[in-house]
């Protein structure tokens, strides 16, 4: 009698849909996108919101979202990428930087068409899509941005009579010179930071390499290159930061809690972990966007984020597709934006974080953010990092055409095997 009922059960069903797959039901016709997204990058709360979200508008769609930790992840997706496993990743968040390194394998998606016809390619922040990009394809999408801000003492500015923060890299020396005083640092600028030094770098109309019939050469001895260095120097001056080291050694943050610090340059995150290890500092911090060469627009800054990419041999690719859709939309975008404070993906959605010090400040100079050569020989480079040697000569005296020209051929030699 079982059997006769689960008959007569099947053959209704099949008048609708073959049995046991009805819509909705969790049959054989719902698809099963994974995703992978690291650590910290979203919280569950946002996550929890977002699967329910997209999982009622499609109904055919399952999303497993696995979260995976940024120590090893390389080689976990490069692992990925070439594993003809349906069980692997169809959605995966990388590193905005990490992304040339990926589609050199051959192992991305190519989503030109979805992102110029569909998502506003144009419209993205430009240090999110351009590590994306190889010769006009787009395989990366961006997700959220962040980059380094000014965090400074109010109360010291107000000391010191700096009624604003600075909206020029000229005003901005006048300002910390004023700030260097009275047992104070004007700024606490570490010798070897060359993420900063590369804004100054692109302000000036330099790069760190240049890409020319597929030849990468260093370029940190063009002229450009040379005056942003110039102007480097001349701020990490009005204070005591250690010329042969980076921001991380010691901790900026620490330096900065110590009480005689002005200024230092860092992600507004940055300020919460100063007012972990000196309380007093409370309501006495600000954020401005590292200023630029006039008034029209900030600096130019290193921006990190998150792009997101879609494996080539994924077997969902119209699921896939739509996650990366959904999670970089106006939307959810904004809303990730809001819930993590983060940078959305694009300068007109800024307005989202608009109510945040610290996070309206990097939008600002976000719009004006730049990536590192696009290139997956760059990890070598950072490898040995030729910048930070560069940079500690100069400020401790040797020649800058010189000592520029020793660290471009040392970059060259890292990058020729992109050739």
């Amino acid at each position: 009698m079982r059997r006769r009922l689960l008959a007569l059960v099947c053959v209704s069903a099949f008048l609708l849909t073959a049995c046991g797959v009805l819509p909705g039901t969790g049959g054989s016709d719902r698809q099963t996108v994974t995703v992978w997204l690291m650590k910290d990058s979203a919280s569950q709360e946002f996550l929890d919101r977002f699967t329910a979200d997209f999982e009622h508008d499609h109904p055919d769609l399952d999303l497993d979202i696995r979260i995976q930790q940024w120590t090893g992840i390389g080689d976990k997706v490069e692992t990925a990428l070439a594993a003809d496993d349906k069980n692997g990743p169809d959605v995966i968040e990388v590193g905005n930087t990490q992304v040339p390194q990926y589609v050199d394998g051959g192992g991305l998606l190519d989503l030109t068409l979805e992102a110029a016809a569909k998502w506003g390619r144009d419209d993205w922040l430009p240090g999110l899509s351009e590590p994306g990009q190889q010769r006009f394809h787009q395989y990366g999408i961006p997700w959220y941005a962040a980059n380094r801000v000014v965090i400074y003492r109010k109360d010291l500015f107000a000391q010191a009579g700096v009624t604003a923060p600075p909206r020029t890299r000229a005003d901005w020396l006048a300002a910390t010179e004023k700030l260097n005083s009275g047992g104070n640092q004007g700024i606490y600028l570490a010798g070897q930071d060359w993420y900063t030094l590369a804004g100054f770098i692109w302000d000036e109309g330099g790069d760190l390499a240049t890409e020319d019939g597929g030849r990468w050469t260093g370029a940190l001895d063009t002229r450009a290159a040379l005056r942003g260095m110039d102007f480097y120097r001349r701020l990490q001056a009005l204070g005591d930061g250690p010329v042969a080291a980076d921001e991380d050694h010691p901790p900026q943050a620490g330096e900065f809690a110590g009480g005689k610090v002005a200024q230092i340059v860092g992600v507004p995150g940055l300020a919460q972990a100063v007012l972990e290890q000196n309380p007093a500092l409370e309501g006495k911090l600000g954020f401005f966007p590292v200023p630029g060469k006039n008034e029209s627009k900030p600096g130019a800054v290193f921006t990190g984020g998150s792009d997101l990419v879609v494996p080539r041999r994924t077997d969902v690719r119209k699921g896939a597709v739509a996650v990366v859709a959904a999670l970089t939309g106006a939307k959810w975008d904004t809303e990730l934006a809001r819930t993590m404070n983060y940078v959305p993906n694009k300068a007109k959605l800024a307005k989202a974080v608009a109510g945040e010090e610290g996070v309206a400040a990097m939008a600002a100079g976000a719009a004006q953010g730049r990536a590192t050569p696009s290139t997956p020989e760059w990890a070598a480079v950072e490898a040995d990092n030729p910048i930070k040697g560069y940079m500690t000569n100069v400020l401790t005296g040797s020649d800058p055409a010189t000592e520029a020209r020793r660290a471009s051929r040392l970059i060259t030699e890292a990058l020729k095997v992109a050739t």
